[in-house]
């Protein structure tokens, strides 16, 4: 999994702010009402973590990037919020918890490189909740992957960077390559070019499921595209509700 390093610098930009808001109303609407110790899984750079805060949630955030946390970290105090971020890998959480609610948004589990390693993260979340706890993730379904990414294409301008994305199809069966190219300007004024490979994969609805099982989890549900429906052919984006 790429480290963010630059791409910490400019994911705030180029993130779509309104997504946050679907994350935090989708889980607000499965999170049940009496449990409010919740860790953020990939927590990028905190604006999630802050809103779940801010919606009377206790929250941890870990994630891979120092450089991620670091802004996390700034966000949280600039809005009044006292948030322990921990730098961690999702593969590995058993220096921390128990907690009510565990939440991996923003098809973070997509970067896992196999089912094993996905299957590993679920009983480490399954490990690390409290009995009846919830955990809440979401990925791209295999026609976001297989359809929707190859030939993908994004530019991005500003004052102080540039950014290209391009999407292409990968080995694996429902995998796919992100290329992204930075132009980041610096103090003195010129722009430093960088390059960061991102790889996603994803799995069929009842990989996911039979993966949740082995690790322990029951009343698994599956819904779509930020609502509470059921997926179709066509859904871009999964949700999975689990409870342990």
């Amino acid at each position: 999994m790429a480290a963010y390093e630059t791409f910490a610098s400019v994911y705030d930009a180029i993130m779509d702010d309104s997504l946050y808001e679907k994350w935090t109303d989708f889980s607000l609407r499965h999170f049940p009402k009496d449990k409010k110790k919740l860790l953020e899984l990939a927590c990028g750079t905190g604006i999630q973590s802050i809103c779940f805060q801010q919606a009377g949630f206790e929250v941890t955030g870990l994630d891979l990037s120092q450089e991620m946390l670091d802004l996390a970290q700034k966000r949280s105090r600039e809005a009044g919020l006292d948030i322990p971020f921990i730098q961690g890998n999702m593969l590995d959480l058993s220096g921390i918890g128990p907690f009510d609610l565990v939440t991996c948004y923003s098809d973070s589990i997509c970067y896992m490189a196999d089912e094993v390693e996905v299957g590993d993260v679920f009983q480490q979340v399954y490990d690390c909740l409290n009995e009846d706890g919830i955990f809440i993730f979401d990925v791209h379904s295999t026609y976001q992957i297989d359809e929707v990414f190859p030939g993908y294409s994004y530019h991005e301008n500003a004052e102080d960077f540039a950014m290209v994305w391009d999407s292409y199809a990968d080995e694996a069966p429902h995998s796919v390559v992100h290329e992204l190219t930075f132009f980041v300007q610096e103090e003195d004024g010129r722009f430093t070019r960088f390059d960061e490979v991102h790889e996603e994969r994803t799995y069929e609805i009842l990989t996911y499921d039979i993966l949740l099982e082995q690790a322990g989890f029951r009343n698994v549900k599956v819904y779509a595209d930020f609502e509470d429906r059921e997926p179709t052919e066509t859904s871009a984006r999964w949700f999975f509700v689990a409870e342990k």
